[in-house]
């Protein structure tokens, strides 16, 4: 069953564009998996450190089958660019 996965992400103040630049560039990893349909990095125009990364994919087993393709240091490397934990939910039409 095809779904969309939205994820939110709140950046530490002063690394906005370190954290937008970092999303930016995990989605060809995702791209490149199998079951992407989309995946696409939007700013908030309200609050320039608040992100959401939004994947459309085959179905949740693909997206969570995806998350390998992201190298362990990629992950460490962001975590200290968060204001919070990330937040992520799937949704169908």
């Amino acid at each position: 069953m095809r779904v969309t996965r939205i994820n939110k992400f709140e950046a530490k103040d002063g690394m906005a564009d370190n954290l937008h630049a970092f999303l930016k560039s995990i989605v060809p990893l995702f791209e490149q998996s199998q079951g992407c349909e989309s995946c696409q990095v939007l700013r908030s125009q309200e609050n320039a450190n608040e992100f959401v990364v939004i994947e459309v994919w085959a179905s949740i087993s693909a997206h969570q089958g995806s998350v390998k393709n992201i190298p362990p240091e990629k992950i460490g490397a962001v975590m200290s660019m968060l204001a919070s934990a990330p937040s992520g939910s799937y949704y169908a039409a």
